[in-house]
């Protein structure tokens, strides 16, 4: 399965990419790709939410991805 914004060759040549890539290589990805989304969703959420406080937008994050709010 590949990105609907992503042609099948594309996807083809990243997944090879992906696959020649070492253990380190494919673990930077994963941690780039999850700073990248964290930070959309608190994008997200300031763009919705512009009276919130930054320490408000953070704990809405927290409550939006464990269901809980820090103290």
């Amino acid at each position: 399965m590949h990105a609907r914004d992503t042609t099948p060759e594309a996807a083809a040549i990243q997944l090879q990419l992906y696959r020649q890539a070492g253990p380190s290589r494919r673990a930077q990805i994963a941690v780039e790709l999850s700073d990248a989304v964290r930070e959309m969703a608190l994008t997200g959420i300031r763009r919705r939410h512009p009276e919130l406080s930054e320490r408000e937008v953070r704990r809405s994050f927290l409550q939006m991805v464990y269901g809980f709010t820090e103290r």
